[in-house]
């Protein structure tokens, strides 16, 4: 049997098929009108040669001639193909998956895409296997640096952006067994997580594409095993930014009877890359696939959380960044997110409509080109038309995504929300235009939501003329939320509860209410509060989370829009330097919120002011040494004065109110703290740093120790989409180091 291997990018010589051009005129002449150029000009030029998008289009081009060369005057054919990296097309070309000119057509749009990617580098760590190399970048902290290519047993090539590089080449030089680091001459960080805008729109190039069926098995760079017809787009997308895994291609194709293999295209890069394989490592058989645990197909961080919800949502990674109060969630945070194919929610509560709308204006103008957003929407119990007001916004501007936090029912404006727009599809299937997540932590909210929306609702929504018959029909066939997340103990609003207990006992309620609702499409279940490092995203999907959400990490960030006086105190803080505090918008109800207690005053006398107001009626039942503390440390202006600038927002209504109940009055006067709390810590404001509000989970402590010692230590460093991606690639590789662990002592 034999193989026909092509190589790939790297392998590009000048003056490269001065040869076979004129052999096939043809195609030559086809090929300079798809590219605009003469190929047989740009393989004379050395300089445009090793330029990305030129080097790919001319190497296939040669590589394919080279192969009709070869069938034609020998009459061979083989029995698999494989190529490495680039040349995995000609494998394609040759197995018969398209024509030259169609697979011209993919490697043009593949390496334009790829040439953009600046600012990476790569290096071959020679002397190390693969599984040193990662221990390597785990010990030394190195997470911003990817594996991109497996191309013998001791040649392992990684992949990230250039001062990581550096940094990392610096690290192995003085690893003992580290024969060399070469340092590749690339532009960008190709086979890594740094591709993956270049992956989503090739993704979007091909999916109307047709792929004929292969005549022959072509193996994987991706799988080190052979192509699915059924999964061709999916496979080639994910060669852009996933490993090059050429040993184990070689050694699965060392495992089929009498196998040799031939080189096809210029150079004999890849024939001295099967040399060393065969000599160092063991062919892949069908008995040794079945026992050895390097058969299973590793986890990738793309791969962790539910695939419908990637799809539906356009996401990478199964991976929501929340809504944080008063725009913390930044509109920079949720487009940078966006923008590495996440996706966040930018923070509304707190803030006006004016804000909010600059807020999505401002977010939409710069993802223009792509990229999933969401808004959050925090429950208002005492003011729900602030609630329709951004519905109304929503609706106006074509947001589709919203987070729903702290709601403990489902509202009249939610409902608007996912009923605008509803339609049949053909399959009879209701399309929802607007999705709603909500945030959640209890059963019976959770039941609210699952379940479709309440028919006093929808007959009063319909009466208002806010929804047409026809979207409350359909309402009445989907549930409130699209997709829910279960909310364990998180920063800011909280009911404390154990993501242990939570998420069993949520997808349960999920799967009882699918089953009695009947559901066309599942809802998925996510989990929130207290992730921040590997080990807990990794607890959260094995729990069954089909995504994730943080919120508490991202509030350390460059992008996260509070003080840098915040950002200090949060970088220093551990699992044990927060405390639970009245929240200031649910003040009289006692709902509680977890905030930072490290070097602060604000949860001892939040905590203070609201016992007063639980033991007495009205301010002036309170002792006047009491009533001095708080004018002088905690307000820091009397109460007269506070009093004064709260009537200035208040409606002619609610002054009248607060006028006859004195103890209404005194929520008024202490919630005030609440707010300016919020405020000082936002602004910075150096002299009040005691009485900052810093809404905060036990995730930031231990996220913080997980980075200690490496360059994210520093929250000047820390970028939120950054943080997403290592959290997420950190995750993947922690289960399968736990999982090949499992295995070996089965």
């Amino acid at each position: 049997m034999i193989t026909f291997v092509f190589p790939g990018q790297g392998s590009q010589q000048k003056g490269m098929g001065a040869d076979l051009f004129d052999q096939y005129p043809e195609l030559t002449a086809k090929a300079d009108h798809i590219l605009g150029y003469s190929v047989k000009e740009l393989c004379q030029d050395g300089e445009r040669l090793h330029q990305t998008q030129f080097t790919q289009p001319a190497l296939y081009i040669v590589n394919a001639l080279w192969y009709l060369k070869k069938t034609e005057e020998t009459g061979l054919k083989p029995d698999f193909a494989a190529g490495h990296s680039l040349g995995e097309y000609n494998a394609l070309y040759a197995a018969g998956a398209f024509d030259f000119a169609e697979g011209l057509q993919l490697v043009k749009k593949r390496g334009e895409l790829m040439s953009r990617a600046s600012g990476g580098g790569m290096a071959a760590v020679i002397g190390l296997n693969h599984q040193q190399v990662t221990d390597v970048l785990r010990e030394y902290q190195l997470h911003m640096i990817d594996i991109a290519n497996i191309n013998t047993p001791q040649q392992i090539v990684i992949s990230g952006y250039k001062e990581g590089i550096e940094k990392a080449a610096a690290v192995f030089e003085a690893v003992k067994g580290v024969k060399m680091v070469h340092r590749l001459n690339v532009s960008g960080a190709f086979h890594s997580r740094y591709m993956s805008e270049a992956k989503k729109e090739f993704t979007h190039f091909i999916e109307s594409l047709h792929f004929n069926p292969l005549s022959i098995p072509v193996i994987s760079n991706v799988t080190a095993r052979p192509y699915e017809q059924a999964r061709i787009k999916e496979t080639l997308a994910e060669q852009i930014s996933g490993t090059v895994n050429w040993t184990d291609s070689i050694r699965f194709l060392m495992g089929r009877q009498d196998m040799s293999f031939e080189e096809i295209g210029p150079g004999k890069v890849l024939t001295g890359l099967i040399q060393r394989i065969t000599a160092e490592a063991e062919p892949i058989t069908e008995e040794a696939k079945a026992q050895a645990v390097t058969a299973r197909p590793a986890i990738r961080a793309a791969s962790l959380g539910n695939e419908e919800f990637k799809h539906d949502y356009q996401l990478t990674y199964a991976y929501l960044a929340g809504g944080m109060y008063r725009g913390i969630a930044s509109k920079e945070m949720v487009v940078k997110l966006a923008k590495k194919d996440m996706m966040g929610f930018f923070g509304t509560g707190g803030l006006s409509i004016p804000q909010a709308e600059d807020a999505i204006l401002s977010i939409q103008n710069e993802l223009q080109h792509g990229g999933s957003f969401g808004i959050n929407v925090v429950h208002n119990m005492k003011h729900t038309d602030s609630e329709e007001k951004m519905i109304d916004l929503l609706l106006k501007h074509g947001v589709i995504n919203l987070e729903a936090s702290a709601f403990l029912t489902v509202t009249s404006a939610l409902v608007r929300f996912r009923a605008k727009g509803l339609k049949r599809g053909n399959d009879g299937k209701v399309i929802p235009r607007h999705r709603i997540i909500a945030k959640l932590s209890r059963p019976e909210v959770a039941e609210a939501f699952l379940s479709p929306a309440p028919e006093h609702l929808l007959q009063k929504l319909e009466a208002e003329n806010k929804i047409t018959s026809e979207e409350a029909d359909l309402m009445r066939e989907i549930p409130v939320a699209h997709d829910i997340c279960v909310e364990a103990d998180s920063g800011g609003h909280t009911d404390g509860g154990s993501a242990y207990s939570l998420m069993p006992a949520m997808l349960l309620l999920r799967d009882e209410i699918m089953k009695k609702y009947q559901y066309d499409k599942t809802i998925r279940v996510g989990a929130a509060g207290g992730i921040g490092t590997p080990e807990a995203a990794m607890a959260a999907f094995m729990l069954g989370a089909d995504f994730i959400l943080t919120g508490s990490i991202n509030q350390c960030t460059v992008e996260a829009a509070t003080s840098d006086k915040v950002k200090d105190l949060l970088q220093q803080m551990n699992v044990q330097d927060t405390a639970y505090a009245p929240a200031g918008d649910m003040f009289e109800s006692g709902s509680k919120v977890q905030v930072l207690k490290k070097g602060l005053f604000f949860p001892t006398r939040a905590g203070k002011l609201h016992e007063l107001y639980q033991r007495y009626s009205s301010l002036e039942e309170i002792d006047e040494r009491t009533l001095t503390q708080i004018e002088q440390k905690y307000f820091k202006r009397s109460i007269r004065d506070v009093y004064e600038e709260v009537k200035a927002r208040l409606t002619d209504e609610e002054m009248l109110k607060a006028e006859r109940n004195p103890k209404h009055k005194m929520a008024l006067v202490f919630k005030w703290y609440f707010r300016q709390s919020s405020s000082l810590a936002i602004t910075g404001d150096p002299a009040a740093k005691v009485d900052y509000q810093i809404h905060c989970g036990p995730a930031l402590g231990a996220f913080n120790q997980w980075v200690k010692g490496t360059e994210l230590e520093s929250w000047k460093n820390r970028r939120v989409d950054d943080i997403g991606c290592r959290l997420m690639e950190e995750t993947a590789s922690l289960l399968n180091k736990k999982i090949n662990a499992f295995l070996e002592t089965c």
